[in-house]
């Protein structure tokens, strides 16, 4: 991948077309194409992905200043003086969403500013705690335990499809029971998130109204009956006159329960393929299972499923590595190519559970700053417990199909499995 000539990126090389995430090659090896282009630059000039221009950042020193520096904002309207169309709000309306729904898809926590980030974000805290989360273990176990109970049921000709019978089960499970959603409406949130990070037009434009509809029913139907669990924390929120309005409640709900079980579903698929290709890694985690908490880490940094953030704005004229980003330009942090940044890790292609760094997480899967994933916890907890457990309780797991033949969503930024077929 080369990167258009610009007076302004000094270490930009020559090219008549800017890089774009949406690039054939891009998705089907975003690993490599994102190294190689890490390696052309540490701030390039490239595509978002409606063709608009961004600053793609692809080194970890760069990208994690951008992610913690307060003059790069997720919102638009946040740079002064300057009207810019917002890209994200143009795409969800080319997705055929009503426009009075845009606001719950394009307009919450993920995409606010202090001082409403910050007050959003203190605001769901107070229910989504970590001790919250440290005391679901026993509950994630024993829907761990029940999954893979269920699991030889589902074999034809001794095959069956992890994707579809464990990854995806587990955090969704999960996540609504820690929302008080009905068991019955569980499978359609299922769909309903499979369409709405389709890119599909006609799928997530019939799928946005349904279900915003269906969670607007859920939180009257929860006010009326009050319990302890989060949906029941945010209304308490609501209620008590702090700031929490009904569009925000919703797209708090959409964006949790969404990003709740989607990512870790694929990350528990991507890490499963990790391990069932890499033998001795493998082995090596069934004898040290002490190793299981660093060995998550090395999953979420070598196959996480998210390889790009959201794009933020420069506020005011910055300079980044020695790059002038212009005020209101927008930059693209990748994720993945600072994951496998040299100068971070030693030999970083190579997947290694016993890989350790000095400052804890080292990766930056779950973001950096003030944007750091809420629901991180969960996610290391449960992925932790469904590998812990499923190579306890099956230990002759094997792939049934060649790795290469393997199929995979075609989403720009996202690295998914849509089936992984396995032996027990």
């Amino acid at each position: 991948m080369t990167s258009p000539a610009d007076a302004a990126c000094p270490h930009a090389a020559e090219s008549n077309t800017a890089p774009s995430i949406l690039a054939p090659e891009v998705i089907a090896d975003p690993f490599g194409a994102y190294s190689r282009l890490r390696e052309e630059g540490p701030v390039i000039r490239g595509q978002f992905l409606d063709g608009s221009p961004a600053w793609y950042v692809t080194r970890m020193e760069d990208v994690r200043s951008v992610l913690r520096d307060p003059r790069f904002v997720v919102n638009v309207a946040s740079v002064p003086d300057l009207p810019i169309v917002d890209p994200h709000e143009k795409l969800v309306e080319s997705m055929g969403f009503p426009a009075e729904l845009v606001k719950y898809l394009a307009k919450n926590v993920l995409s606010s500013d202090p001082p409403d980030h910050t007050r959003l974000r203190r605001l769901v805290s107070r229910t989504f705690t970590g001790r919250r989360v440290a005391g679901l273990r026993p509950r994630v176990e024993q829907i761990t335990d029940e999954l893979l109970a269920t699991l030889p049921g589902h074999t034809e000709d001794g095959v069956l499809d992890l994707i579809e019978h464990f990854a995806y089960p587990l955090p969704i499970i999960v996540i609504c029971e820690l929302f008080g959603i009905p068991e019955a409406d569980r499978p359609q949130w299922r769909q309903w998130g499979s369409d709405l990070v389709s890119m599909d037009p006609q799928r997530m434009g019939a799928a946005a109204p349904a279900l915003i509809e269906h969670i607007h029913a859920l939180i009257d139907a929860r006010r009326a009956n009050l319990t302890d669990d989060l949906m029941s924390g945010l209304i308490r929120t609501h209620d008590d006159g702090d700031s929490l309005n009904d569009v925000e409640m919703v797209a708090m709900v959409l964006a949790l329960v969404l990003a709740g079980h989607e990512t870790t579903a694929h990350l528990v698929g991507n890490g499963t393929l990790a391990l069932l290709t890499h033998l001795d890694q493998l082995e090596l985690l069934r004898s040290r299972p002490e190793l299981m908490p660093n060995a998550v880490h090395e999953l979420i940094r070598w196959c996480g499923p998210v390889h790009i953030t959201r794009l933020r704005y420069a506020a005011e004229d910055v300079e980044l590595a020695g790059t002038k980003i212009r005020k209101g330009e927008a930059v693209q942090s990748i994720l993945v190519s600072s994951n496998f940044d040299p100068r971070e890790y030693p030999d970083p292609h190579r997947f290694d559970v016993t890989r350790r760094s000095e400052i804890g997480e080292s990766h930056v899967s779950f973001g950096y700053g003030i944007h750091y994933c809420l629901g991180a916890a969960l996610a290391r907890l449960e992925v932790e417990v469904a590998f812990g457990k499923l190579l306890q309780r099956h230990p002759d797991l094997a792939l049934a199909t060649d790795p290469d033949k393997l199929e995979r969503t075609q989403l720009p930024g996202a690295w998914q499995l849509t089936r992984l077929p396995v032996r027990l």
